[in-house]
């Protein structure tokens, strides 16, 4: 099948090619993000690949299914960005990758608790300039502590497996329990209970109507002083204003995301000869207890090779006409 691949980097192209090293599909990469101004790029071509900030909203997808694209191929879990309904009714089937690696967004959402914790961040700077003093790099043993973990599907039960090592208490929260979390001696509690409980929270779920802004003022006044907050899963999880008024006042006293809710316009470029046009992100960075990452977490060698030997995988499925266990559709997001 002839594929766009939009917003690809050159390690997008290595993986992917080693993938199709059978020459199965021809595929064609744009560095290019999918919006309405792009789709004339995917004139032509049955399948677009896409990832987290490609646009396919209503408008994007008539004008693919006019083109003549039947298929959307998302190289992620995540289908936010995509317009479902629509999707059907233009007859354009949507695939996904819903299981590249959790153990590598878990074990980055480890990095980033324990980087925060014992400061090495800051320490290395100082070691840099020769500074040895220990004055503001003290931390706390994170055994015993109480993790709340919103969200255990794959990732959240790596996650929890991880915690467990350290000998955590832990709490989750997620509409649906799962018996391998609670067989690690993970508690299943109310949302508030586990904000109110938690020493260190992490967030492991999607991005729905329902999830939206999950972590507002709300939400941040029912936590612990002293909280540790960690986003590894989609940043418009988290009402950023409502973070930052929290490490302002102390509320929050760690924050560590690899994600950001307006993380579009910057995320996966190098913007460094570049002013920081958005003024919420630039006052984040201010924050000395504060660690951001690129929307890295996945970003590990056995996860991209699986990201594009499940994505191709799924596109051989619909062209040969097989059943594909990773068609994601509106009904089965509501069920």
């Amino acid at each position: 099948m002839k594929i766009a691949v939009f917003s690809t980097k050159s390690y997008d192209r290595r993986f992917f090619d080693a993938a199709n090293s059978g020459g199965g599909h021809r595929l064609i990469y744009f560095e290019e993000r999918l919006s309405v101004k792009t789709t004339l790029l995917a004139r032509g071509f049955r399948a677009v690949c896409v990832f987290v900030n490609d646009s396919l909203d209503r408008n994007v997808l008539a004008m693919l299914s006019k083109h003549g694209t039947d298929v959307v191929a998302l190289r992620c879990a995540g289908f936010n960005n995509v317009d479902l309904e629509a999707a059907k009714e233009f007859g354009i089937e949507v695939v996904r990758v819903p299981a590249y690696s959790p153990k590598a967004v878990s074990e980055h959402t480890l990095a980033l608790i324990m980087s925060l914790n014992r400061k090495t961040y800051r320490a290395h700077n100082r070691i840099r300039e020769g500074n040895f003093s220990l004055e503001g790099l003290l931390g706390f043993e994170v055994h015993e502590k109480t993790v709340g973990i919103i969200g255990t599907g794959r990732i959240g039960q790596e996650f929890a497996k991880l915690m467990k090592g350290f000998g955590c208490e832990m709490l989750a929260f997620d509409p649906a329990v799962n018996a391998e979390v609670e067989r690690l001696g993970v508690k299943y509690v109310s949302l508030d209970e586990l904000l109110r409980g938690s020493d260190i929270i992490s967030l492991h779920c999607p991005l729905l109507p329902g999830t939206h802004h999950m972590i507002d003022a709300g939400a941040i006044a029912k936590m612990r002083d002293g909280v540790m907050l960690i986003n590894t899963s989609r940043g418009r999880l988290v009402d950023t204003r409502a973070v930052i008024e929290a490490l302002k006042s102390g509320k929050i006293a760690y924050l560590g995301l690899d994600v950001y809710e307006e993380e579009g316009d910057m995320f996966f470029r190098d913007l460094s000869n570049n002013v920081i046009q958005d003024d919420v992100f630039a006052r984040l960075l201010t924050f000395p207890n504060v660690i951001i990452t690129g929307h890295q977490a996945f970003f590990t060698d056995t996860a991209l090779r699986n990201i594009a030997e499940t994505t191709l995988g799924n596109i051989s499925d619909i062209e040969g006409g097989h059943r594909c266990e990773n068609i994601v559709t509106a009904e089965r997001v509501r069920s």
